[in-house]
């Protein structure tokens, strides 16, 4: 099983950084997986991944355990890392 904690640092403030968060969002969709929030943070469960999104003032921290069918599907740990870092940064290079 692999874990991923990837942390994305912003000056935002946590309503507006949750806004940005939705580019996220679309990514784990393609998977057909619907995080499910309360307040700032949301939880990720499927039969695949499962883990949370921590929105705060001062930074966004993301955090997945990859399970046996995520890797019977093919899910490269590194490559999903890479690619929820790219989503993240470019989210927020944008303000």
């Amino acid at each position: 099983m692999s874990e991923l904690t990837i942390r994305e640092p912003h000056k935002l403030g946590a309503a507006e950084a949750r806004k940005k968060v939705a580019d996220f969002e679309q990514l784990l969709q393609k998977y057909q997986i619907t995080p499910k929030w309360s307040g700032n943070r949301a939880e990720i469960k499927s039969m695949a991944v499962s883990g949370s999104i921590n929105v705060t003032d001062t930074d966004v921290t993301i955090q997945l355990k990859l399970g046996m069918m995520a890797r019977a599907a093919g899910i490269d740990a590194a490559k999903l890392e890479g690619s929820i870092r790219k989503r993240l940064k470019a989210a927020f290079e944008t303000t």
